[in-house]
């Protein structure tokens, strides 16, 4: 889920609570909060901390609440994943620490304190090589999952080895190979597109995991542009204009992100209204 923002680049609460609800009511049966498209990176553990509580809140009792804790420190993975769980978050998302790149050794060591931080709360690995500067391979993956009982899942954003591995589900990390996951059993995915079209992307799946192949694939080739469109600008910024475009909430980012272009911004609003979306772009500033 994005983190919608006001003009002043505070966290709009009541923004993230219509958002939420509006995501839950349209079909995700969970949301990543303060991931990746959330701006993470921007955001204080004060900050993340409120957007957990605020989401737990609002959508908790109906969806699955997943809180982003990792970073490239594992004093402070460890600090917040502790945070998160004390909040009451359903799993944590714990990305492979980017920029310093460790060895095997490294990412090891790194896991097994971020589980016992953990505690009993699920952990979803999240394999960005592209960001991270690391990749977990499937047989280092199955090695995490089978020394540490909470880590359950991962977020595969490695095209290249999506697959099943054992003692994992498997959730897509890239919008465009979502159904391929499905195909092979995986459990889902962490999706771009989800913040724009839920209810689509809720219908690929219901077709997917009832065996209807082809409506599946019909509603995936409709998404395709969509997909694309989401990497226009950075997704962040490409899902949150998609969201003012749509009139529900608006676009500001922080640096270094920046507004999408006029041509961005046009190639998105193609997109929305060749897929049939529509809406107001008068949301709150």
């Amino acid at each position: 889920m994005v983190t919608p923002l006001r003009e002043n680049g505070a966290i709009d609460l009541d923004a993230t609570r219509r958002l939420a609800r509006r995501l839950v009511d349209e079909g995700c049966h969970g949301l990543v909060i303060a991931g990746t498209t959330g701006e993470a990176s921007t955001l204080s553990d004060d900050e993340k901390v409120r957007l957990f509580d605020t989401v737990l809140d609002e959508v908790g009792d109906d969806a699955t609440v997943i809180a982003g804790t990792g970073s490239n420190d594992t004093a402070h993975t460890v600090a917040l994943t502790h945070k998160a769980a004390d909040v009451g978050v359903d799993a944590v998302l714990v990305v492979t620490p980017y920029y310093n790149r460790p060895n095997e050794a490294g990412i090891r060591a790194h896991y097994a304190a971020v589980s016992e931080a953990a505690g009993e709360t699920p952990i979803v690995l999240y394999n960005i090589p592209s960001r991270a500067g690391v990749n977990l391979g499937p047989e280092l993956l199955a090695q995490l999952a089978a020394e540490h009982a909470n880590v359950v899942a991962v977020k595969q954003a490695n095209n290249d080895d999506l697959g099943p591995i054992e003692g994992l589900d498997i959730l897509a990390g890239n919008d465009e190979v979502f159904l391929r996951t499905l195909e092979f059993g995986g459990a889902g995915g962490v999706l771009v597109a989800s913040n724009v079209a839920p209810r689509l992307l809720r219908d690929l799946y219901d077709a997917a995991v009832a065996g209807d192949g082809d409506t599946a694939q019909a509603i995936d080739a409709k998404l395709g542009p969509l997909y694309r469109s989401m990497v226009v600008a950075p997704p962040a910024v490409s899902a949150k204009t998609a969201l003012e475009l749509l009139g529900v909430i608006a676009a500001h980012v922080r640096l270094p992100m920046v507004p999408a272009s006029a041509d961005e911004r046009d190639a998105i609003r193609q997109t929305l209204e060749d897929l049939g979306l529509a809406g107001s772009s008068a949301v709150p500033a």
